[in-house]
């Protein structure tokens, strides 16, 4: 089966000249829920920025290759593979910018052409897979933290991406708006790739992990085999909460 995201080789350098990834490889294939972990520097965010062209080897020195579903990472694929790519950045606020939740829910698909009943729809699809349908008419700026974030990520889902990548997603959430994002999460007929320093939060949700570090990828496999290595975990900066220990989390809970 082909991956739905590849990515082969991928070097790239600031125009600093500081070097951000080496020689980075990742697969990922329809409907996984793969979690790509590190510490702060290690590339991240520099490889997400490439997986929708926001950043390319032609904005900076690099190499290797992206595709999405078999489309190549070149100028004339690139609204489409944007649409296919959606990105949550980690700051609601920086997605949320119109008048009403209605209004930043449609104003992609709007950007597409779609208008009307099929515009309303797309809208109230995506709210309602967020559990935010109720607050169509508010304005974002009235609603919670942990409900923005939901908006933003209802802002991506009307786009009807094959590919949602989050950033950070439960940063800053209470635990009760931390649990209602796993739930949605779980409840998404989409692949996804999730940015995160939560490490009890990636054993919950997505079945394998990545692991970058210094721009290279270090590991790949399983989360519960991954967070439960102490070698890997200490020789590259990754620490998990005080008390927690995923040896003790049942198996048979843990995502497949």
């Amino acid at each position: 089966m082909t991956p739905v995201l590849e990515v082969d080789g991928l070097s790239f350098a600031y125009p600093d000249g500081h070097q951000a990834l080496f020689g980075v490889d990742l697969h990922v294939h329809a409907g996984e829920r793969v979690a790509l972990l590190g510490p702060n520097g290690a590339g991240k965010t520099t490889l997400v920025l490439h997986l929708n062209g926001i950043l390319s080897a032609e904005s900076g020195d690099g190499a290797g290759s992206v595709s999405v579903s078999g489309l190549a990472m070149h100028k004339k694929n690139l609204l489409e593979i944007r649409r296919r790519v959606g990105i949550v950045f980690q700051d609601p606020d920086d997605q949320l910018f119109m008048g009403s939740v209605r209004a930043d829910v449609g104003f992609g698909p709007a950007n597409l052409g779609i208008k009307g009943a099929a515009l309303e729809r797309r809208v109230m699809d995506a709210l309602e897979q967020v559990g935010m349908a109720d607050f169509a008419d508010r304005p974002p700026h009235h609603l919670s933290f942990g409900q923005r974030r939901r908006v933003a990520v209802a802002t991506v889902l009307a786009m009807e991406p094959e590919i949602l990548v989050l950033d950070e997603p439960s940063s800053n959430l209470d635990p009760a708006s931390r649990r209602e994002l796993a739930d949605i999460l779980r409840g998404l007929d989409v692949t996804v790739l999730m940015v995160t320093h939560d490490l009890p939060y990636a054993l919950e949700l997505c079945p394998r992990s990545v692991v970058l570090s210094a721009g290279r990828v270090v590991a790949d496999g399983r989360t519960y085999d991954v967070l439960t290595d102490d070698a890997l975990m200490s020789a590259h900066r990754l620490v998990l909460p005080w008390g927690f220990d995923p040896r003790s989390v049942p198996i048979d809970s843990l995502p497949r």
